[in-house]
């Protein structure tokens, strides 16, 4: 994947002799034989370009923050050994004395949801909403299930610790809000573009033995061959990985994660939820006759089948029911729920991971395979691999572009584009389906879109001022 591998740069005094990089460049085109690629090959390049240039900075802190957060796991497990971690002795506490526990601690809390320790070492979690705290945060209460004493509670971002949510945030928003979800989104919008495009003019150059044996073995050296053939091999060696990211990234975004949604339920492929309205009427004043508890409910759920960490999420109002759920985000998945009867205890409801629509399911393993979840440990050095190598890339992009600019002369000490007009050499069977599709993707990828245009309307003012100069 070549950023600005074909970069001519043209001073505006006597131009310096030819190397032997700019020779490899203009005899490629020629050398492509049919007529389609000569075409099509000078609009890539052009579009790789200002994709690298403008969007490189976003693709880089995109990949730092994203780097940092790979080592949440382990930071939480340091940062919150005490609330965490338990020394087992004896038999536990009932896990509702545990919760009564928890709202003394958390007074003006309204109960969401109870987290039992999934090991014997483990913490029992009560997660309440409090008044006051930004959308989404919660008050945990952590609970020592052999003691039945408070070991502390924390502000969290769901069931994430405060250290994971502060480097999500950081990797999701830059910690600007709603209107720093842009920058991620970008990224996402156009790494797949960036990959694509270079993964094209790598199948589509001269000589692919050679080119093969460069990906393979890339030439070393500080030249300018020698940054090109790493940018390449590294391109090409993680792009399905960049890929993935990509699209996974897009799927919980503020605007293309909303087209994304109405695509995938229109397809029947959302995420589907247990039911949890209860099948009866309700007694006199809308109370059951009694209340099974939490322990109940969660005896409930082992005896239908359900293991692993599990999440009870207790009756909102009166009618529904407990919701007990797997929460094993690694492979494979467990993520099945059962409604429970808070008066009877009986199993209403039953949501089978295996029955989630295929989309579903995708979804989830991307997002988890994404957060670095899927796979554990493997899957957080993978991730890790992945962005220390996109930022490698986007800094030898920049580097190229940075030892092909006029070293004589006056004027702009930078490379230029290729060839402006090279849309204009395409065959109109070519450039209607793909204007089409461009614009369709433009409307469901607003950031996209967006900068596409920018691109454009940059372009179109270049060339005005170079008519203008040559004049």
């Amino acid at each position: 994947m070549e950023m600005t591998s074909d970069l001519v740069a043209v001073p505006p005094g006597p131009t310096p002799p030819p190397t032997t990089a700019d020779r490899e460049v203009a005899a490629e085109p020629a050398s492509n034989g049919p007529g389609f690629w000569r075409s099509v090959r000078p609009l890539l390049l052009r579009l790789h370009f200002y994709v690298g240039v403008c969007i490189g900075p976003f693709l880089l802190v995109a990949a730092l923050t994203g780097l940092a957060y790979t080592t949440t796991p382990q930071l939480e497990q340091i940062l919150y050994r005490h609330e965490l971690t338990v020394s087992p002795h004896g038999s536990a506490h009932s896990v509702a004395d545990q919760l009564r526990v928890a709202e003394r601690a958390v007074p003006r809390g309204t109960l969401q949801s109870v987290e039992p320790p999934a090991t014997a070492t483990g913490s029992t979690r009560v997660l309440f909403t409090v008044p006051g705290l930004p959308d989404g945060y919660n008050t945990t209460a952590f609970v020592d299930p052999y003691t039945g004493k408070l070991l502390g509670t924390l502000r969290t971002y769901g069931d994430w610790l405060p250290a994971r949510a502060w480097l999500d945030s950081l990797h999701r928003t830059l910690h600007l809000g709603d209107f720093g979800r842009n920058y991620s989104e970008l990224a996402a919008s156009w790494l797949w573009v960036e990959v694509l495009g270079g993964l094209v003019l790598w199948i589509g150059a001269p000589r692919r033995a050679r080119r093969l044996r460069r990906t393979l073995w890339p030439r070393r050296g500080a030249g300018r061959s020698g940054i090109v053939s790493w940018h390449g091999a590294l391109g090409l060696w993680i792009s399905i990985g960049l890929l993935g990211l990509s699209a996974t990234g897009l799927t919980w975004s503020a605007h293309a994660g909303a087209s994304i949604g109405k695509v995938q339920d229109a397809l029947k492929g959302g995420t589907p939820s247990v039911a949890t309205t209860l099948p009866r009427t309700v007694h006199g004043n809308g109370a059951p006759a009694r209340d099974i508890g939490i322990d109940g409910a969660i005896g409930a759920g082992h005896r239908a089948g359900l293991a692993g960490p599990l999440v009870i999420t207790p009756p909102s109002k009166p009618g529904v029911a407990y919701v007990v759920k797997e929460n094993k985000r690694s492979w494979p998945e467990g993520q099945d729920s059962v409604a429970v009867d808070p008066s009877t205890g009986r199993v209403t409801a039953r949501l089978r991971f295996a029955d989630f629509p295929l989309l579903a399911k995708l979804t989830r393993w991307g997002i988890d395979a994404h957060m670095g979840l899927l796979f554990g440990l493997a899957n957080q050095i993978a991730l890790a691999v992945l962005a220390v190598c996109l930022i490698a890339m986007v800094l030898l992009g920049y580097r190229m572009w940075w030892r092909r600019r006029p070293t004589r002369g006056e004027g702009p000490r930078f490379g230029r584009a290729p060839a402006r007009g090279a849309w204009r050499a395409l065959p109109g069977r070519v450039l209607a389906p793909a204007t089409v599709a461009i614009c369709v993707l433009a409307y469901y990828l607003p950031l996209f879109g967006f900068p596409l245009a920018a691109f454009l309307c940059a372009d179109l003012v270049v060339g005005a001022v170079s008519r203008g100069r040559a004049k």
